[in-house]
């Protein structure tokens, strides 16, 4: 979360992972992922170097955490009981790596999609 302050003068935290974008026009407006628009007093600058330290510090803090101190929450609807096994086959179970996914295939462009693409190339300054 990164602090910022209203044009009103009033403090609010933002959660910097959700901005989409930032505008200086004159004021500077964020946007968020799910199009909320915030009007700030900060220059776009300074929240760019709010965004950078609050990541920054993120990565730091990161490298104080052991790995192995991590527990994940035991599956209810794991059927082999791999809840107490090492960390990789919980994971696997939690989020169903073995799923069937769609398979894909190369399809074949056809003689129209051929000729527009020689179009188009020629149609190209170069």
């Amino acid at each position: 979360m990164i602090s910022l302050t209203r044009l009103s003068g009033s403090v609010f935290a933002l959660n910097a992972d959700l901005i989409e974008r930032i505008d200086s026009t004159p004021d500077t407006v964020i946007t968020l992922v799910d199009g909320k628009k915030y009007v700030v007093a900060e220059p776009l600058r300074e929240v760019m170097s709010a965004i950078l330290r609050h990541r920054a510090e993120v990565v730091a803090l990161s490298s104080h955490i052991q790995v192995d101190d991590l527990r994940l929450p035991r599956d209810p609807h794991d059927p082999h009981g791999t809840h107490d096994a090492p960390g990789q086959q919980v994971l696997a179970s939690l989020l169903d790596l073995h799923q069937s996914r769609p398979a894909l295939s190369v399809v074949e462009p056809d003689e129209a999609t051929e000729r527009a693409a020689t179009l188009a190339e020629e149609a190209s300054p170069r």
